[in-house]
């Protein structure tokens, strides 16, 4: 992939449903297109031992969220599980002005925000291979209880329906092809990811389905 420009900087909407995987593509993804800038969203919810404030998330309390989304520097929030998101409107903005391609990692509702902000963006929905497959994922991360995980599975059925508001979706079955894939679409290629691809359709409401 070349290096962005200060003519073409373009803004990346990556969402999936909790356990598809997206994290891990979008940090493989960066890690191998260093010119890529990511996104770091705010978020309320409690910081895990193994994440870094500033650089898996902003961390923030309620209260400090409530007055940035007031002061309008969200350009967009969710609430998943009881928490606050939210992309930061200033840090997207000052990235694209300097030219660098912009990666956001957010959820399909975000997403829908910012389509109808930035309508140029290019979206991409992250699907498993099945939801069998998914919720062995959820399980082995083992960083949720129970009680967690059978919310965020029920969750992820309502989420997956709104693949088909993207531009993209890619099923995430095998690392190393959805990386190859993710770069193809970032690429302005990506045809075989296209929602309007007729067999990606019929794979992606089998999964759906499932």
């Amino acid at each position: 992939m070349s290096s962005a420009s200060k003519t073409a900087a373009s803004l990346f909407v990556i969402a999936a449903p909790s356990g598809a995987g997206k994290t891990t593509l979008v940090k493989a993804l960066v890690a191998r297109n260093p010119e890529l800038r990511f996104s770091i969203s705010y978020t309320t919810r409690p910081q895990r031992h193994n994440e870094v404030d500033g650089a898996d998330y902003l961390f923030v309390d309620k209260d400090e969220f409530n007055r940035l989304r007031e002061a309008g520097e969200m350009l967009e929030w969710a609430e998943v599980f009881d928490n606050f998101y939210a992309t930061s409107r200033s840090q997207v903005e000052n990235l694209l002005a300097d030219g660098h391609n912009v990666i956001l990692e957010i959820d399909w509702q975000g997403a829908r925000q910012v389509r109808e902000s930035m309508p140029d963006c290019v979206s991409i929905f992250i699907l498993p291979p099945s939801l069998a497959e998914l919720e062995r994922r959820l399980r082995d991360r083992r960083t949720d209880s129970a009680e967690v995980i059978e919310r965020r599975l029920r969750d992820a059925v309502g989420d997956i329906g709104h693949w088909d508001e993207f531009d993209h979706v890619i099923i995430n079955e095998d690392l190393d092809d959805a990386v190859r894939q993710l770069e193809a679409a970032i690429a302005g290629g990506g045809d075989a990811t296209s929602t309007k691809n007729q067999a990606l359709r019929s794979a992606a409401a089998a999964v759906t389905a499932a």
